[in-house]
């Protein structure tokens, strides 16, 4: 049976980037995770870190001792890509644009490192399961605009379908662009009718091929 990984070791697989798996400790502790097979190097500078498959795994499991719970520090947040109709959005300008942008590649990446054909045209199995932030990843980084209080956009919502989410755009041009957008990025899409209201919306899900 393989060996669970140091309590230490668990903390920097634990923090890993949740959607690139990209990884931050000292180098004694990432190369530990290497040789364990939880997380290679990259070949490319600037040569960082990232969980392989069986480190995402781990992560996904909790841990067999309860750990002690450490705050992380007030700047370091989780990413969550806009699905529409937040509340608030602390983050905007080119500081959230970067953000996006690092999401967007790291989220090819995990692409690259999970599919069986390195593919990065189609959607991995972490996007099968987080199916609303993963279709609007691809939308906010398209450039697409979510909608937001005092103005229309994109709304990314689950659906009772398995594998689909529904996107609704009160505008049809913007609607039919974030068809094309989903389509690039390796979803189904089709384009259906509100039976009420008449309203067109999407249904998108993860291509398989």
């Amino acid at each position: 049976m393989t060996r669970p990984p140091t309590a230490p070791q668990r903390r920097v697989i634990d923090a890993a980037d949740p959607v690139s798996g990209r990884l931050r400790g000292t180098e004694a502790q990432l190369a530990a995770l290497v040789r364990r097979g939880l997380a290679f190097r990259h070949p490319r500078p600037p040569h960082d870190h990232f969980l392989t498959p069986a480190g995402h795994r781990i992560r996904e499991t909790a841990p067999e001792i309860p750990e002690p719970v450490v705050e992380a520090p007030a700047t370091a947040g989780v990413f969550a890509a806009r699905i529409g109709g937040e509340e608030t959005t602390d983050r905007t300008g080119p500081a959230r644009t970067r953000e996006v942008h690092s999401a967007w590649q790291g989220l090819l990446e995990l692409r690259r490192m999970t599919n069986r054909d390195s593919s990065v045209d189609r959607p991995c199995g972490w996007e099968r399961t987080h199916l609303v932030q993963a279709a609007a990843l691809a939308l906010e980084a398209a450039g697409h605009q979510p909608a937001g209080r005092d103005a229309e956009g994109y709304r990314v919502r689950a659906t009772p379908q398995p594998e689909a989410v529904a996107v609704r755009d009160p505008d049809g041009e913007a609607l039919r662009a974030c068809a094309g957008t989903l389509e690039q990025a390796g979803w189904q899409v089709s384009e259906h009718n509100e039976p009420r209201t008449g309203a067109s919306y999407l249904l998108a899900s993860p291509r398989r091929t």
